[in-house]
């Protein structure tokens, strides 16, 4: 995540005393191993020795104490995120923002706080504000929910951080910028100043999912209502697997649906490796009351029937959630033939 300097909103030119450090909340991921076989171990030995080497956490000191005597590819040992890494659509971008009041770093080895400037040592009302600018020509400037509390001011002796977390659901592609103000009170026994500097801090959102629909006539219920078939292709266009949670639709009034997915016939949730495809079918029909008529007739625009939103659920290879929905979805209507009875 790259970011620019900005000049601080007050004319002063003279270093902050409080800093700002942004660094992304991610979950880490489980580091893979390779078990292999010393190469003079005899084939026919059915407990044939792994080379330590190969296990991830293996004993090296000569202790008879084995942390990990299983020859599984997936080790105990959890690998952080050396990098910022991708965020995708669909996502929640965790980040926590740190002001730090950083005039303890002026003391000499040995000194203690008393040595410090009057106003080294009196930084009062510190808050901390972000936004974030979403992709897309005059998309508004949104406004970040920092928790309770937010915004009242601290004070912050030497050496001490105020911290904030902050989530924003990722909703479009493109580039994001995450803008952070930080506002603090310089005060001496005489006088004081209030000084304010800003950063922002830019990154691309990808497409986790790629969603292709097809939508088609069905013939004509029973009791006269309209139906129709809706197919979408869910392809995983990430760079980590996702186990499908769920694929609901949120229909415009006067329709229901059926699920002919696996949710319906039992089955277990798909998982997606990297560039797999998942196929999922609905059908959508007018909905019928309790006198056996067609309640109310499908909404149409300008010759489209429109049926409302797909909404696809997942997790991550960790636990992580992600949520998505498209656009609204609908067909041409084409009258299909009525079944004999």
């Amino acid at each position: 995540m790259s970011h620019q300097r900005y000049p601080s909103h007050d004319a002063v030119k003279e270093p902050h005393s409080v800093s700002l450090k942004v660094l992304r909340l991610s979950r880490p991921s489980l580091v893979t191993q390779f078990p292999l076989q010393p190469p003079l171990s005899d084939p026919s030995s059915r407990q044939q020795p792994l080379a330590p080497a190969s296990l991830a956490y293996s004993p090296h000191d000569g202790s008879d104490v084995d942390t990990n005597p299983a020859p599984f590819v997936l080790s105990p040992i959890v690998n952080l995120p050396p990098s910022f890494g991708s965020a995708y659509v669909g996502e929640t971008f965790s980040c926590t923002l740190c002001a730090s009041h950083d005039a303890v770093n002026l003391l000499a080895p040995g000194q203690d706080e008393s040595a410090l400037p009057e106003v080294a040592r009196s930084i009062r009302d510190v808050r901390i504000k972000a936004e974030m600018k979403t992709p897309g020509v005059g998309a508004p400037v949104t406004p970040l929910d920092l928790g309770p509390g937010s915004d009242k001011g601290i004070d912050l002796a030497a050496g001490e951080t105020l911290q904030k977390v902050v989530d924003f659901d990722l909703k479009e592609e493109g580039n994001h910028v995450l803008a952070v103000t930080v506002s603090y009170y310089e005060a001496t026994d005489v006088s004081g100043r209030t000084r304010t500097f800003r950063k922002l801090y830019q990154f691309i959102c990808k497409a986790s999912l790629i969603v292709r629909t097809k939508a088609g006539p069905l013939s004509v219920g029973g009791q006269g209502q309209r139906r129709w078939v809706l197919e979408a292709q869910l392809e995983n266009c990430g760079e980590d697997a996702m186990r499908l949670e769920k694929v609901v639709m949120d229909l415009e009034l006067g329709l229901v649906y059926s699920d002919c997915n696996w949710e319906a016939s039992g089955t277990q949730r798909p998982l997606l490796h990297p560039g797999e495809a998942e196929q999922v079918c609905f059908v959508v029909e007018e909905a019928v009351g309790d006198g056996g008529s067609v309640d109310e007739r499908a909404s149409e625009e300008d010759g489209r029937v429109v049926f409302g939103v797909l909404g696809i659920g997942w997790r991550g290879e960790m636990g992580n959630r992600g949520f998505l929905s498209t656009g609204r979805l609908g067909t041409r209507h084409v009258e299909p033939k009525k079944v004999a009875a």
